[in-house]
C-alpha cells in the first residue's frame, strides 16, 4: 500500500500546487497583458487626436473649419472645436486632471490665440472595443478614487461594481476575478480597470482527492489477489529457467490459467520447443558449412586472381565466426615482413583505404601476428586493460592461425628450411577480431579458421606457382630477358600506344659481331657467358621505360618509347661502347698474377639497326622489318656500327638510308660520349624469336 499510494498522494500533491501556481501566473500574465494593450490603445487615441488638432491649427483661419469637419468625417476625433477649450467633463491627454466623471478626452494645439481641441467622445462601444484588443474586461472609472463606481464596463452590472472598487496600479481579487487597476497619466488620462474571470481549484483538489480514493481501494483488491495468485505459477516458472538454463531444454511449464502468468508459460514453452528446433538446425548448418568450405577451397584453389581469393576467404571467415573485423596478411619473399594484403572492419591506424594497405607492414616475431607467422602455431584469447602497447589492430578478443601451403621438395617458391624440414611452410596470417555478441572465440572457431587458413594457403601457392610459370614462359632462360613471344606483343602495344598518344617509338635490333667464331674457338659455355654479359650491359644503358628482349640466338631488341632518331642513336653509341670498351672474361677464376686480370677474354663487337615509328613503319611489324634492313646494312658496312633505317630509297645504292639522316656519321661508334637521353638500371627480361 505504501508502495502504491505513498507515490500518488505524491503526485496528487504535486499535481495540485503546479496547476493553482500555472493558473495564478498565466492570470497575471493575461491581466498584464492586457494593461499593456489598454494603455498602448488609449495613448494611439490620445496621438491621433493630437495629430488631428495639429493638422488644424497649422491651416489658415478660413481653411480651418472645413479640415476640421473632413477630419471628424473620416473619424479621427468625433469632435474638433475652434475657439473656447470645452467642458470640464473632458480629460486633456497631455495633463490629465483628477475629476469626477469623464465623458471624452481631449487634445489641444494653440495657433497664436486660437486654440484648436480634437475630442473623442467616451461611450460603450469604445469601451467594447478595448476590451476586444485587449482580451480581457475594461471598466471606465467615474473618478480617479477607489469607489468611485463604474461609468462604462463591457461587464456586467453586478461585475463591474466590484471591479471599480479596484486600486489603481495594483492587482486585486474581486470574487471571481482578477482585477488590475490603470490610474490616468499623461498619454493615457483615464482611469481604468481590467479584469479576467479567476480558476477555482477547489474542484481539482475534489478531482485529485477521489482519484486518490479510487487507486487505494483498487491497490488494496489488487494486493491480496496477487499475492493468493501469483506465487505458485511464479515458483514453476522459475524452476523451468533454471532447468533451461542447465541445458534441458525440453522442460516445460504447466499452463493452467488464462491470466498473463498463463500467457507466460506458454510463451516460455514454444520458446523452448522453438530453442530445441533451432539447436538442431544450427548443428546441421554447422555440418552443412564445413561441406561448403571445403568446396569452396576447391574454388579458391583453381582461381588465380590472389587478391579476389583473399577477399573471399576473408569475408566468408567473418560470416562462418561473427567476428566484426579481421586481416589477411602474407610474408613479403623479398624483405621477409609481413604486408597487410585485405582487411574488412578495422579501426585506427589500420582503417586505411585498400590501396595503402601494402604499407602496413610487421616483422615476424613481433606481436600476436609476428609470432603466429614466426612460430606457425595458431593462437587466441583476449587482450586486458593494458593491451595496446604493440602496433596490431585495436581489439578486445582475436584468433590468429598461420596461412601455410605443403613443402615440396624443389619447390623454388618454399623457404629452404622447409624443404629441410619436411614441415608445412608458413605464407602469412589470418586473423579475426572480437565475435559479435562479446564472447571470445572457441575451439570451433579456432578449427573454421585454420580450414579457412589451409585453403588460403594452397590458393595462394597456386597463385604464385602460375605466376612463375607464367614469368618463365615470357623470359630467356640463359639472358633474363623477355623473350620473342613478349617481343611481340609488347612491340604491337607499344606501337598502339604510341600512335594514340602521337608520340615516336624507336626499335633497335643488336647482332653480336662473329659470334660463331666464339662458339668454335672458346666453346659453348663461352658463347654463352658472352650472351649472358652481353645481356646484363645492355639493362644498365637503359631507361626503366626501355625494355630488351632475346629475338633468338646473338640477336637482341631494345623498345624505346617515345624516343626519336637522335635518341635512338645516342643509346646505340652507348650501347656499342659498352660492349667494345671491355673483354667479357671468359673463365674469372684464371687471373694474371700481376694485373688481376682474367687470363680468358674475349672482345666483342656490335651491329645495330635503328628504326622508327612512324618515320620507317606504320605497323609493329613494318617497324621490326626496317631495323632488321637496317642491321644487314651496318654488317654489310664493316660491322661495329650502327645503321639508321631509310625512309627514302636512294637511287644510286639502293641500300638504306643511315645515320647520316640523323645528324650522325656513318661509320664506327662515335668513341666520346653522347647526351644521356636513356640513363637506367637494370629491368625485366624479355625475348624475341630465332634467326
Amino acid at each position: 500500500m505504501a508502495v502504491v499510494l505513498g507515490p500518488v498522494l505524491l503526485g496528487s500533491f504535486f499535481v495540485g500546487m503546479t496547476v493553482a501556481t500555472v493558473s495564478q501566473d498565466r492570470t497575471v500574465e493575461r491581466l498584464d497583458h492586457a494593461a499593456t494593450t489598454v494603455r498602448t490603445a488609449v495613448g494611439a487615441m490620445c496621438r491621433q487626436l493630437q495629430a488631428a488638432a495639429d493638422a488644424v491649427a497649422v491651416l489658415p483661419e478660413e481653411a480651418r473649419r472645413p479640415a476640421a469637419d473632413q477630419l471628424v468625417t473620416r473619424g479621427l476625433a468625433s469632435e474638433i472645436r475652434i475657439g473656447p477649450e470645452g467642458s470640464a467633463d473632458q480629460r486633456d491627454c497631455a495633463a490629465p486632471a483628477a475629476g469626477g466623471s469623464v465623458t471624452a478626452i481631449v487634445a489641444r494645439a494653440r495657433q497664436g490665440e486660437i486654440t484648436v481641441s480634437a475630442a473623442q467622445r467616451l461611450d460603450a462601444g469604445f469601451v467594447n472595443r478595448l476590451a476586444a484588443s485587449s482580451g480581457a474586461e475594461v471598466t471606465l472609472l467615474a473618478g480617479d478614487s477607489p469607489g468611485a463606481g463604474p461609468a462604462l464596463s463591457s461587464e456586467t452590472d453586478r461585475v463591474s461594481r466590484r471591479v471599480a472598487a479596484a486600486l489603481p496600479g495594483s492587482m486585486t481579487r474581486r470574487g471571481h476575478h482578477h482585477v488590475r487597476g490603470i490610474p490616468a497619466e499623461p498619454g493615457q488620462p483615464l482611469p481604468l480597470a481590467v479584469s479576467v474571470p479567476s480558476s477555482d481549484p477547489m474542484s481539482l483538489y475534489a478531482f485529485l482527492l477521489g482519484g486518490v480514493v479510487i487507486v487505494a481501494c483498487g491497490a488494496i483488491v489488487v494486493a491480496r489477489r496477487l499475492a493468493r495468485s501469483t506465487t505458485r505459477p511464479l515458483e514453476e516458472l522459475v524452476w523451468a529457467v533454471g532447468k533451461v538454463a542447465d541445458g534441458e531444454l525440453g522442460t516445460r511449464v504447466p499452463v493452467g490459467r488464462d491470466d498473463e502468468l498463463g500467457k507466460l508459460a506458454g510463451t516460455f514453452n514454444r520458446m523452448t520447443r522453438e530453442l530445441q528446433s533451432y539447436v538442431q538446425a544450427l548443428t546441421a548448418s554447422r555440418d552443412q558449412l564445413r561441406g561448403h568450405l571445403a568446396i569452396l577451397g576447391d574454388t579458391l584453389s583453381s582461381t588465380h586472381d590472389l587478391h579476389r581469393i583473399l577477399q573471399v576467404i576473408l569475408q566468408t571467415a567473418l560470416s562462418a565466426t561473427g567476428a566484426r573485423a579481421g586481416i589477411v596478411l602474407l610474408l613479403d619473399p623479398v624483405d621477409g615482413r609481413l604486408v597487410a594484403r585485405c582487411a574488412e572492419g578495422l579501426t585506427g591506424r589500420w582503417d586505411v583505404p585498400e590501396a595503402d594497405l601494402p604499407a602496413l607492414r610487421m616483422t615476424p616475431g613481433a606481436g600476436v601476428l609476428g609470432a603466429v607467422a614466426a612460430t606457425g602455431e595458431p593462437r587466441r584469447g583476449s587482450f586486458g586493460p593494458g593491451a595496446g602497447a604493440l602496433d596490431e589492430p585495436a581489439c578486445r578478443t582475436y584468433v590468429a592461425v598461420p596461412i601455410c601451403a605443403p613443402a615440396t621438395v624443389g619447390d623454388p617458391l618454399v623457404p629452404g628450411d622447409a624443404l629441410v624440414s619436411g614441415q608445412p611452410a608458413t605464407l602469412g596470417v589470418l586473423a579475426l577480431y572480437d565475435r559479435l555478441g562479446g564472447d571470445e572465440f572457441d575451439d570451433a572457431d579456432l578449427l573454421t579458421l585454420r580450414t579457412f587458413a589451409g585453403q588460403a594457403g594452397v590458393a595462394v601457392h597456386n597463385v604464385r606457382v602460375h605466376e612463375e610459370a607464367q614469368r618463365l614462359s615470357l623470359t630467356d632462360p640463359l639472358t633474363g630477358l623477355w623473350n620473342y613471344r613478349y617481343l611481340r606483343e609488347s612491340l604491337r602495344r607499344e606501337v598502339e600506344r604510341a600512335s594514340r598518344f602521337g608520340r615516336m617509338l624507336t626499335v633497335l635490333v643488336l647482332d653480336l659481331d662473329h659470334f660463331k667464331a666464339v662458339n668454335d674457338t672458346y666453346g659453348h659455355a663461352a658463347g654463352d657467358t658472352v650472351l649472358g654479359e652481353f645481356a646484363r650491359r645492355i639493362r644498365i644503358g637503359l631507361r626503366e621505360v626501355d625494355v630488351a628482349f632475346r629475338q633468338g640466338g646473338e640477336e637482341f631488341v631494345v623498345l624505346l618509347p617515345e624516343t626519336d632518331a637522335y635518341g635512338g642513336v645516342i643509346v646505340a653509341e652507348r650501347l656499342g661502347a659498352a660492349v667494345r670498351d671491355i673483354p667479357v672474361p671468359i673463365d674469372p677464376r684464371r687471373q694474371d698474377s700481376v694485373t688481376g686480370l682474367p687470363l680468358d677474354r674475349v672482345s666483342i663487337s656490335v651491329s645495330i639497326g635503328i628504326a622508327v615509328y612512324p618515320e620507317h613503319g606504320t605497323t609493329a611489324q613494318q617497324v621490326l622489318d626496317a631495323a632488321d634492313d637496317a642491321l644487314y646494312a651496318a654488317k654489310n658496312a664493316g660491322r661495329d656500327t650502327y645503321r639508321l633505317a631509310e625512309s627514302v630509297p636512294l637511287p644510286a645504292t639502293g641500300v638504306t638510308e643511315t645515320a647520316v639522316s640523323a645528324g650522325v656519321p656513318e661509320g664506327q661508334f662515335d668513341q666520346t660520349a653522347g647526351p644521356d637521353v636513356s640513363s637506367g638500371g637494370p629491368q625485366p627480361p624479355r625475348q624475341g624469336r630465332g634467326r
